[in-house]
């Protein structure tokens, strides 16, 4: 009977990767005739699937697999974006990515709790720990657009690595705020100190790991492992973000700081050959495309209709006041201090339109969820309309933007221009 049981679940999920994977297909393939980024599509796509309309893909029943695939998929995601950075590039706009994870995020989360204050009638720290949980960025929502639009590079790798710093800050900040409301102990200090550590944490793994991997594989007699290329970088992002984990650090920065090392492995003067660059590439992209189709019709599989809703009205106008006043306050606050950075008008206006909200804010909204917390509902209702609002409005107009502002790159010298 129990293994029946078991049969049953496996064909469950076998049967939901299969209806995941065709409908992820149709929607990549119908994105480039609409020309829009293929994430809306899944998100969309994902909600009619839903128990909220169609109820052909329900992921309730089997939530250590969900986790299994926004963990994995996400630290995957963060590793692809970290081999985008250019490090000759970030270290021109290091003050302004600092500041945008770290103060940025907490004057968004302050700011958006006032203004989610005005919209509901719920307690200032409900609406303050709204705001904590929707203050990051995402990395597995921006680095696919990113991907897809060849964006003006400094532009581009200052938004990818605020997103992938931010995740600890906007973290911390969600416990922290979270203890309060539990009645336990807050302290300042210490909230910052491990903020810290999870940062110097998971930098310190993912060099460890990336340039451990990277010596194996490398185009030499000691890259011993260089014929699994392909299967060194998957375990690379698993060893970094379980160990990074267990350390106390930031998993997520760990994996990004892996895909830091191999886009930038001729600095450290470690070179792969032709036939492994090539194989790995091929399989890379492949899987992120698999983790990309995965998390985000799931994401949008559990985005609950009658909830969003009820609190419509409120939620449209708390997400507004988030994209047209509170983001732009925060770039210009952490920007214009960076003088070394010379930003110009239009790189601060398409960093002010850039941020994409998904996975993480996700997770966490889930986490609270199950909590069952007073204004449990309100939160998730702010939380899906944020990430619903900014993907579909500023996702999908990406591109255009870019082009309005000047800042699309030319792609013929960007192929011109690839290394190994």
């Amino acid at each position: 009977m129990e293994t029946s049981i078991h049969e049953i679940a496996c064909n469950q999920i076998l049967i939901i990767f299969a209806t995941i994977a065709i409908t992820g297909i149709i929607c990549s393939k119908g994105s480039e005739l609409v020309n829009i980024p293929d994430v809306v599509l899944f998100l969309i796509v994902g909600i009619l699937l839903g128990p909220s309309v169609l109820d052909m893909i329900d992921i309730s029943k089997f939530q250590l697999e969900n986790q299994l695939i926004l963990t994995f998929g996400s630290a995957f995601i963060l590793y692809l974006g970290g081999k985008e950075v250019s490090l000759k590039v970030l270290k021109n706009v290091k003050v302004t990515v600092l500041l945008l994870s770290t103060l940025g995020v907490a004057v968004s989360t302050f700011l958006m709790g006032k203004f989610i204050d005005l919209n509901f009638e719920a307690s200032f720290m409900t609406c303050l720990l709204a705001g904590a949980i929707i203050s990051s960025t995402d990395p597995a929502t921006i680095v696919p657009i990113f991907n897809q639009v060849k964006i003006d590079k400094k532009v581009k790798q200052t938004v990818i690595s605020e997103s992938a710093l931010n995740d600890a800050t906007g973290a911390i900040l969600t416990v922290a705020i979270l203890s309060i409301i539990q009645g336990g102990r807050f302290s300042l200090e210490e909230n910052i100190y491990n903020l810290f550590m999870m940062i110097i944490i998971g930098i310190i793994i993912g060099v460890v790991t990336g340039l451990t991997l990277l010596f194996l594989v490398n185009d030499s007699p000691k890259g011993i492992f260089k014929d699994y290329t392909p299967i060194i970088s998957i375990l690379s992002v698993i060893i970094a973000y379980e160990l990074s984990t267990y350390l106390g650090g930031s998993g997520y920065m760990s994996c990004f700081i892996v895909g830091l090392m191999t886009g930038n492995k001729q600095n450290f003067k470690l070179w792969l050959s032709q036939k492994h660059y090539d194989a790995d590439k091929n399989v890379v992209e492949t899987l992120g495309t698999i983790c990309r189709m995965c998390i985000f019709i799931i994401l949008g599989s559990q985005v609950k209709l009658d909830v969003l809703f009820k609190y419509f009205v409120a939620s449209l106008i708390s997400v507004l006041a988030f994209i047209f006043i509170v983001r732009p306050i925060c770039v210009l606050l952490c920007s214009l201090v960076d003088r070394k950075a010379r930003w110009n008008k239009k790189q601060l206006l398409f960093m002010m339109w850039v941020r994409e909200t998904g996975v993480i804010p996700a997770a966490l909204c889930g986490i609270i969820t199950a909590m069952k917390l007073p204004g449990n509902e309100i939160i998730s209702s702010i939380v899906f309309m944020t990430i619903l609002i900014t993907l579909i409005l500023q996702g999908s107009t990406t591109k255009l933007v870019a082009k309005k502002l000047d800042l699309l790159e030319d792609e013929t010298l960007i192929e011109a221009h690839k290394d190994l």
